[in-house]
C-alpha cells in the first residue's frame, strides 16, 4: 500500500512542481547540433545552452565527433561574441527578463589543454565572467577534482555520481548530471517501475540534500519523460526542441487542472427499465457544447470517477460533420439536430440555399407542445439560436434576436440582452415581446418571481463562466422550465445547453473545459431525477460538436486531478456521444448521423 500511495504522490505532485518550473529549468542538449545554434535557445531564455568543443589549433571548435569540425564553427563564433552582444544590449543582463544562464561546455579532446584554452578565451570576455547572472560550467572530459582549484573562479564543474568529493572541491560543483541509462530501461513511454522510480527519487533527494542540482542525459525527448523527471523533481530537463519545452511548461498551468468540489451523482431510480412500446410525452435536450468524450472523461476523473452521464445506461454516437465540411461548427451542428437537416457552416436554421428550415420548437407548438431555450451563454449564440432563428450567418445577432419574435417558444433563458434592448438599429424588442405577452427581464434573480408562463430572461452578468462565479444557472433554469410546464396538461420541449465547455476548448484551458463540464453534469444529475419522477420525460444528452482536440496525459480518480494537451483551438470532427434515458431511450443507440437525432425524437412524438 505504501509502495502505491507513493506512486499516487508522485504524478500527484505535478502540479504544485510545475509552478517551479520555467525555461530557466531547460538544458539545450547540443545546442549546436540545432537549426539555429544559440539563438532558439537564447530566445526561450532557456537556463543551460550545451556546446560540445574540440581543441583544434589552439581554437575551440564546437562539432558533436571529430569528424564534424568546421572551423568556421567555433566557440567564439557561435556563443561568446554572441552572447556578448546581449549582454551589451541589455545592459549586463543575461536576459530581459533577468533570468540567470549557464553555458555548459562539454570537451571532447584532452580535458586539461582544452581547459586550458578555455580559460584564456573567457578572459577576454570580461562582461560574461564578471556577471553574477552568467555562469560557465565543464562537462564531459574533465580534469580530476583535485585540480580543480588550478581554474579561475569563473570555471564551475559538472559533478558525477559516482566521485566522491572534498568540500573544496563540491563547492566547485555547479550541479550533478547522470546518464539515465545506467539507472533504467525506461524508454519513455509509460511509467517507471516502482523499483526503479523509488531507485531514482533516492538519489535526487541525496543530491539535493548537498544543495546541489541535478540532471539527466539520454533521457528521451518527449512530453511523457517531460512530466516524469518534472514530477521527480529533476532541476534540469534535457531537450532538442527548447520551444517545445518551453511551450509545454508555460502552459501547465492552463492544462492541468486539481478539482477541490466533488459531489455525488444521481443513481437511477427506476432501474433505468422503461417499457420499449412506451412513448415519451416531454423530452428534455441537453447540449455539451464542445463536449467530446476527453472532456467528459476529463470530468469524470475531476470527481473522483463519478460523473452523472455515466449513469445513464443508454448510449450511442453522433457523426457531427457539416454539409460543407468535415469539421461542423455550431451553428449547422445544431441546425441539424433543432431541423433534421444538416446545412453549411455559420447557417442558422436554413438549409444550405438559405432557405428557413422549420425548428422542433415550432413544429412542436403546432401540436401544443410547450417549448424552452436555455443557454449559460448568449442566448443569440449559434446553438440556441438554432432552435428558433432562420439567418445565413450566426454573425447576424440583432436579427437572430428579432427573429424569437416569430418563433412560438414560451421561455428563453439566457445571456445577450443587448440584443433585444440595446440595439444598433434602435429597435426595442423588449416592449414587442411584451406586447406578445412575455414577461421580461434582464436580471437573473427575477426568475423565481415570474409568475407568467411565458418569459424571457436574459442577464449578461449571470452567464459569466463557472469558475468566475456563474453558480447554479443552469440547474435554476431547467427548475423553473419545469416547474412552468408542469402547471398545465401540455407535453413539453426543453433544450438547455451547456455553452462553455466550448469556450474552455477555444482557450485551451483544462480548468475551464472540467468546471464547465461538471456543472453540466449537474444538470444532467439534475434531469434524470425528473425524469424519474416523470417517467413520461425523454432526456438526451449530447454535444453538437468536439472543441479542442483535447487528450489527457495524466490524470488521477483517487486525487481528483487531470493534466490534458491540445491539438487545436478550434472544433475536431471526432463523433460525440449521445446518452439517453427515459421512454424510448433506446432508440439512441448506435452510430447515426447528428441529424437523426431530430427524427428520432419526432418518430417517438409522434401520435400512433
Amino acid at each position: 500500500m505504501k509502495k502505491i500511495i507513493a506512486l499516487f504522490g508522485l504524478h500527484f505532485c505535478l502540479f504544485v512542481q510545475a509552478q517551479e518550473y520555467s525555461s530557466v529549468n531547460i538544458h539545450s542538449h547540443n545546442d549546436y547540433a540545432s537549426p539555429l545554434p544559440f539563438y532558439e535557445a537564447y530566445a526561450n531564455e532557456t537556463g543551460v545552452i550545451e556546446a560540445d568543443v574540440f581543441l583544434v589549433k589552439n581554437d575551440l571548435a564546437v562539432a558533436h565527433t571529430s569528424q564534424e569540425i568546421n572551423p568556421a564553427n567555433s566557440l567564439r563564433n557561435l556563443y561568446l561574441n554572441p552572447l556578448l552582444v546581449k549582454f551589451k544590449a541589455l545592459g549586463g543582463k543575461a536576459y530581459k527578463s533577468d533570468k540567470p544562464l549557464i553555458l555548459m561546455i562539454d570537451i571532447k579532446s584532452d580535458a586539461e589543454a582544452t581547459l586550458k584554452v578555455i580559460a584564456e578565451q573567457l578572459n577576454t570576455y570580461p562582461e560574461l565572467i564578471s556577471n553574477k547572472n552568467f555562469k560557465v560550467i565543464i562537462s564531459g572530459n574533465r580534469p580530476s577534482p583535485a585540480k580543480w582549484k588550478d581554474y579561475p573562479a569563473f570555471i564551475s564543474f559538472d559533478g558525477r555520481l559516482n566521485e566522491t568529493y572534498t568540500a573544496e572541491e563540491l563547492s566547485r560543483v555547479e550541479m550533478i548530471s547522470e546518464d539515465l541509462k545506467e539507472l533504467t530501461v525506461w524508454n519513455g513511454k509509460g511509467v517507471l517501475t516502482q523499483p526503479d522510480s523509488e531507485k531514482i527519487q533516492a538519489i535526487i533527494k541525496k543530491v539535493h540534500d548537498e544543495n546541489k542540482k541535478i540532471r539527466f542525459w539520454s533521457t528521451q525527448d518527449n512530453v511523457n519523460t517531460w512530466m516524469t523527471l518534472m514530477n521527480l523533481h529533476v532541476d534540469y530537463i534535457a531537450t532538442d526542441n527548447t520551444s517545445a519545452l518551453t511551450q509545454f511548461i508555460k502552459n501547465i498551468k492552463s492544462t492541468f487542472y486539481q478539482n477541490t468540489e466533488f459531489y455525488e451523482t444521481y443513481v437511477p431510480k427506476n432501474g433505468a427499465v422503461f417499457p420499449k412500446n412506451k412513448r415519451p410525452k416531454n423530452v428534455i435536450l441537453l447540449i455539451g457544447d464542445g463536449m467530446g468524450l476527453t472532456q467528459i472523461y476529463a470530468g469524470y476523473t475531476a470527481n473522483k470517477g463519478r460523473l452523472n452521464m455515466f449513469n445513464i445506461p443508454t448510449e450511442g454516437f453522433s457523426i457531427t460533420k457539416a454539409s460543407d465540411s468535415y469539421i461542423t461548427d455550431s451553428a449547422a451542428g445544431a441546425t441539424a439536430m433543432a431541423s433534421g437537416h444538416k446545412t453549411n457552416n455559420r447557417f442558422i436554421g436554413v438549409d444550405e440555399k438559405g432557405k428557413p428550415l422549420e425548428s422542433i420548437t415550432q413544429l412542436l407548438a403546432k401540436k401544443k407542445y410547450k417549448t424552452a431555450i436555455i443557454s449559460c451563454g448568449d442566448i443569440t449564440d449559434a446553438t440556441p439560436a438554432a432552435f428558433y432563428a432562420h439567418q445565413s450567418d450566426r454573425s447576424y445577432n440583432e436579427a437572430i434576436a428579432e427573429d424569437f419574435l416569430s418563433n412560438p417558444s414560451d421561455i428563453l433563458i439566457g445571456g445577450g440582452s443587448n440584443q433585444f434592448k440595446s440595439r444598433k438599429d434602435g429597435k426595442n424588442l423588449v416592449e414587442a415581446l411584451q406586447q406578445k405577452g412575455y414577461t421580461f427581464s434582464d436580471h437573473f434573480s427575477t426568475l423565481d418571481t415570474i409568475s407568467n408562463a411565458r418569459f424571457v430572461v436574459l442577464d449578461n452578468a449571470s452567464v459569466v463562466s463557472r469558475k468566475d462565479g456563474r453558480g447554479d444557472f443552469l440547474a435554476k433554469s431547467l427548475s423553473k422550465a419545469t416547474a412552468t410546464f408542469s402547471k398545465t396538461s401540455n407535453p413539453f420541449f426543453i433544450m438547455a445547453e451547456g455553452a462553455q465547455i466550448d469556450y474552455g476548448g477555444h482557450s485551451n484551458n483544462v480548468e475551464y473545459v472540467v468546471r464547465e463540464l461538471l456543472d453540466f453534469d449537474r444538470l444532467v444529475g439534475q434531469a434524470m431525477e425528473f425524469v424519474d419522477k416523470n417517467p413520461e420525460t425523454l432526456l438526451i444528452v449530447t454535444a453538437d460538436h468536439e472543441t479542442g482536440g483535447l487528450s489527457l496525459i495524466d490524470g488521477s480518480t483517487e486525487k481528483g486531478y487531470v493534466h490534458g494537451s491540445f491539438s487545436t483551438n478550434d472544433h475536431t470532427s471526432v463523433t460525440v456521444p449521445v446518452f439517453a434515458y427515459g421512454p424510448g431511450a433506446q432508440n439512441f443507440m448506435g452510430v447515426y448521423q447528428n441529424n437523426e437525432i431530430y427524427s428520432k425524437i419526432m418518430q417517438l412524438l409522434a401520435t400512433k
